[in-house]
C-alpha cells in the first residue's frame, strides 16, 4: 500500500462480513443520535480519494442496511467546483433529512444545464450514505452520525480514474489533464481536512487484500469496537 505522503497507512486489515460491519456503523449511529433535535435517518458518509472505491464501499454498506440510500456528492457538485459544494449538500439534503422529510433535490446547475432527475432520498429511509471526496468533512460534522474513510493506493486509484474515464469515451490525454488538474486540488484539501483522523472505520480498497464476497478489509486500528481480531494481513 502506497499512500500520500500526509495520510499514514493504516492497516493491518482484517476481514468482516459487510453485514457486521454496517451493522456496527448503525448502531454507533443510533447512539451518536440520542438526544439530538435531528429526527430523520442516520447518515453516515464514506470519504476518501478519487477512484479510490467510495462509492463501491457506500453501495456495499447501504445494501447491508435495510431502507439505506447513497447519496453522491459528485451529483451534488456536477458542474458546481471541486470542493465548494458542502452548503449546497446541506442545504438540499442533510437539513431537510435531519428533520425527516423526503428530499427531492436538483441542484442549481442541474436547473441551468437542463440535467434531468433529482438527488431523492424518501421519507422512509433508514439511514443515507453519503458518499464522496470531502463527505466527512470537518465542517459537515454536525450532521453526520458516522464516517468510514476508504484509504486506497495512491498509484493505482490514480491509473483506475484515469482508465474509467477513458472508458466513459475521453481521449487518454484529456483523462490525464483532468485527473492532474482535479488531484491537485484534491491532495491539498485532504491534507488540510485529514478526515481519516476522524473516521469510526477505514476500509482498505486498493489493493484489496484476499477476502471472499460479502467481507472488506476493515483497519484494525481503526475498527467500530467489538470488532473481531482475525486479520487478513
Amino acid at each position: 500500500m502506497r499512500v500520500a505522503d500526509d495520510e499514514p497507512d493504516l492497516g493491518p486489515w482484517a476481514a468482516e462480513p459487510t453485514l457486521d460491519v454496517a451493522g456496527r456503523l448503525v448502531e454507533l449511529a443510533r447512539a451518536r443520535r440520542a438526544g439530538s433535535a435531528r429526527t430523520g435517518p442516520l447518515v453516515v458518509a464514506v470519504d476518501g480519494r478519487s477512484a479510490g472505491g467510495k462509492s463501491t464501499a457506500a453501495g456495499r454498506l447501504a445494501a447491508a442496511t435495510p431502507g439505506a440510500v447513497v447519496v453522491h456528492t459528485d451529483d451534488i457538485a456536477w458542474h458546481h467546483g471541486f470542493f465548494d459544494w458542502d452548503g449546497l449538500l446541506v442545504d438540499g439534503v442533510l437539513d431537510p433529512v435531519s428533520r425527516g422529510e423526503a428530499v427531492s433535490f436538483r441542484p442549481p446547475a442541474w436547473v441551468e444545464r437542463g440535467r434531468e432527475g433529482a438527488v431523492e432520498v424518501p421519507a422512509d429511509s433508514t439511514a443515507v450514505f453519503v458518499e464522496g471526496v470531502g463527505s466527512s468533512r470537518a465542517s459537515l460534522a454536525p450532521w453526520l452520525d458516522a464516517t468510514v474513510w476508504v484509504q486506497s493506493d495512491e498509484a493505482q486509484a490514480y491509473r483506475r480514474g484515469i482508465d474509467r474515464d477513458v472508458e466513459l469515451g475521453r481521449e487518454r490525454a484529456e483523462a490525464v489533464a483532468f485527473w492532474d488538474e482535479w488531484m491537485a486540488h484534491e491532495g491539498p484539501f485532504l491534507a488540510a481536512d485529514r478526515p481519516w483522523e476522524r473516521a469510526d472505520v477505514v476500509i482498505c480498497s486498493t489493493p484489496v487484500p484476499a477476502v471472499p464476497d460479502g467481507v472488506v478489509a476493515v483497519s484494525r486500528a481503526r475498527a467500530v469496537p467489538g470488532a473481531p481480531a482475525a486479520r487478513t494481513s
